[in-house]
């Protein structure tokens, strides 16, 4: 990935003597030459099969003050849907709003983590109940995705035979024989949420091959992020663009929130709560 972003120079030497010409082996694919490989940029039907990260959400969330950590409203994710955001944003400060996103957790994308409350969405015209967790998988099937173990010899990955092989959590290795009987049975994005992770992986190793070709694809077929220059940006603003993150975003409208994120390697990254 930071090669993608950053060439083989690394980010180091970008930061000392800037992006050297457009060599996307030797600096990365920004500035370099737009690609569309004999077809307009679209998303992929496997990106879409894996890019299920309903999980990250949690059921519960606790809305704090900035300054001292002391919580103002805890809510469901229900009270955050079809227009709650809104209702949420008028009773608490937007740095507080911030605040209590960038320190709490999300969930992580495994088996028994779909939030419930996307499994018990509100009655739509119908009067009919919508469980996402198995519309995903449906999905899946009425679009002729290959199931787990099929999708994994496309991408030319080894192939699980047994379910211990698929994952060492000996509790889903039972619920997985249980329900569907042979290893080929299994569905994409059971198989993505169960599979065993490569150490400090978030996602599945057989998601993040095509997470990791797709972004790549998304940043080569972009003129704002290759062709264009700073005589399209203006100098001023190419500076701005390349030497700003998510951390100046942030503190350009929070600035409040700087001594919080002061230490913060990442701001990606879980942030440490105030204290009390």
């Amino acid at each position: 990935m930071r090669g993608s972003w950053w060439g083989a120079l690394g980010e180091a030497y970008f930061k000392a003597f800037g992006r050297p010409g457009h060599n996307e082996l030797l600096s990365g694919i920004p500035s370099s030459a737009a690609e569309q490989y004999a077809a307009p940029y679209a998303i992929t039907e496997e990106f879409t099969a894996v890019y299920r990260l309903h999980s990250l959400i949690p059921d519960d969330f606790s809305f704090r003050q900035y300054r001292d950590d002391k919580e103002l409203l805890a809510c469901t994710f229900r009270d955050l849907i079809a227009g709650g955001t809104t209702k949420i944003q008028h009773q608490i400060p937007f740095e507080d709003v911030l605040y209590s996103l960038g320190t709490s957790f999300p969930g992580a994308p495994v088996l028994h983590n779909y939030p419930n409350h996307l499994r018990r969405l509100p009655e739509n015209i119908d009067l009919i109940k919508t469980d996402l967790a198995a519309t995903d998988i449906v999905r899946d099937r009425e679009r002729g995705v290959p199931r787990y173990c099929a999708f994994r010899r496309i991408l030319r990955m080894t192939v699980p035979k047994t379910f211990p092989e698929l994952t060492d959590n000996k509790q889903w290795q039972k619920e997985l024989e249980e329900i569907y009987g042979d290893i080929e049975s299994v569905d994409l994005l059971t198989g993505t949420l169960a599979e065993t992770k490569p150490p400090g992986f978030a996602i599945s190793d057989t998601a993040f091959r095509i997470f990791i070709v797709m972004a790549g694809r998304r940043i080569k077929s972009d003129r704002f992020l290759t062709d264009d220059t700073p005589e399209v940006y203006t100098p001023v603003g190419i500076d701005w663009v390349e030497q700003n993150g998510f951390r100046e975003v942030l503190l350009r409208h929070a600035p409040v929130l700087g001594p919080i994120l002061a230490d913060v390697r990442n701001t990606f990254f879980p942030w440490p709560r105030s204290v009390h």
